[in-house]
């Protein structure tokens, strides 16, 4: 699948400390050590509508990683997928009498457009379910032959389900208890009434074909992928296991990466699937999470075709911690502007006071589990400054723009 356009990314003198983050997992802040090679795979789209700025946030975040890691001189294998087969996509579809094919592609495109604009760095791998079937029947297979999953008793929907017990570790990366899991299991997208399963917690790894449903052939007869496993298919096939990141949403802890990350390590017998798993705080929107079920997305298109700087959109997702679960607000989008002009009135300077300082602090915050609240006070604090009273360092307001550029992907030329 064809992913977006890149974006030059400025060079700057220095390095910066090594980047330290959040894993999930281990419940605790810790350095992150890519070889030359850092790789990360962070989950894409279900394109059916896109893209709020519940997904924008995700991909800043991660954006911010690709851009440390290329600072600090490492060559990024960044993977993402598009879930271009499922049934949030088909329930769409009907409801628009539209076919989901049509609806996926103008949707994925739409998106492909939004990161473009908020200059997101695109993955080198871009991959949709549908093209990687032929990836998911092979591990599918393999994990049946393993014994880490079965075929339901079911003559006529033969589905194949992967024992949530197939790895004696399966849970670490949540830390859930048996009642969340299952709590969790059932309102993302789990079957766990489903008759002929093992454990109602069993993940699907491939659905048996349905009337009015795409299938396609395999071993276990016509169907389509389970949604776990197309993830899992996609990474072994690119980075392998233990690779440095898996990233997503907090929504996507539990099930998704905690069942694909155990289809992964089952296939391969063990290890890690990941080194870090880091997820994004919720964007909410009048006190309440921003979701396609409460119908109060706010996406990145709407804005910008109402005239917003896609530099103020990425600002104003910038200015709370990744972490947290976040209101966007009017006020947020006017500090985001406001801040926007005034680092670009420094930027336009034909001197001011040196950027050195405010740039080993820049490259320190972001360093630190992406902290992006103390990086945006800092480059406040230099541009106003800047502004207010000048200086003799012709090169400062080229260096600032730069690193802003570089590490933030906010341009102020």
């Amino acid at each position: 699948m064809q992913s977006w356009s890149d974006t030059a990314v400025p060079s700057i003198p220095g390095q910066g400390p090594p980047l330290r983050l959040y894993d999930t997992a281990d419940r605790q802040v810790r350095p992150v050590t890519p070889g030359s090679e850092a790789k990360m795979y962070v989950c894409g789209i279900t394109p059916y509508d896109a893209t709020h700025l519940g997904h924008a946030a995700t991909y800043l975040t991660f954006d911010l990683v690709n851009r440390i890691w290329r600072d600090a001189g490492h060559d990024v294998h960044y993977v993402q997928n598009v879930t271009d087969v499922d049934d949030p996509l088909f329930e769409r579809a009907d409801r628009y009498g539209e076919n989901w094919i049509d609806l996926g592609t103008r949707e994925i495109q739409l998106f492909r457009e939004d990161m473009e604009a908020l200059r997101v760095l695109p993955p080198r791998d871009y991959v949709g379910a549908v093209e990687s079937i032929d990836e998911v029947i092979e591990l599918v297979e393999k994990l049946v032959a393993s014994g880490a999953a079965y075929v339901v008793d079911d003559p006529e929907f033969p589905d194949v389900y992967f024992r949530a017990d197939a790895t004696t570790e399966f849970g670490y990366e949540s830390g859930y208890d048996r009642a969340t899991m299952d709590r969790f299991f059932a309102e993302r997208g789990g079957d766990p009434e489903r008759a002929g399963k093992h454990d109602p917690l069993d993940a699907l790894l491939w659905r048996a074909h349905r009337e009015g449903e795409p299938f396609w052939p395999s071993p276990f007869g016509p169907g389509r992928p389970g949604w776990h496993i197309e993830c899992a298919a996609i990474a072994l096939n690119r980075i392998g296991t233990g690779f440095d990141i898996q990233g997503g949403g907090s929504d996507l802890i539990f099930p998704h990466h905690e069942f694909s990350a155990a289809h992964g390590e089952a296939a391969v017998g063990g290890g890690r699937f990941a080194r870090h798993y880091v997820h994004t705080g919720m964007i909410g929107l009048d006190g309440e999470k921003m979701s396609k079920s409460r119908g109060n997305l706010v996406f990145v298109s709407k804005l910008r075709l109402a005239g917003v700087d896609p530099a103020a959109i990425r600002l104003g997702l910038l200015s709370g911690h990744y972490r947290q679960d976040r209101a966007w607000t009017d006020e947020v989008l006017e500090r985001a502007t406001t801040r926007l002009a005034l680092w670009r009135a420094a930027a336009a300077l034909e001197s001011a006071t040196s950027a050195d300082d405010v740039i080993v602090r820049l490259r320190q915050h972001i360093a630190d589990d992406l902290d992006t609240p103390k990086a945006l006070d800092a480059l406040d604090a230099w541009a106003s400054f800047a502004v207010e009273r000048g200086g003799a360092d012709t090169s400062a307001p080229a260096a600032f723009a730069d690193a802003v550029d570089a590490l933030l992907g906010v341009s102020l030329r």
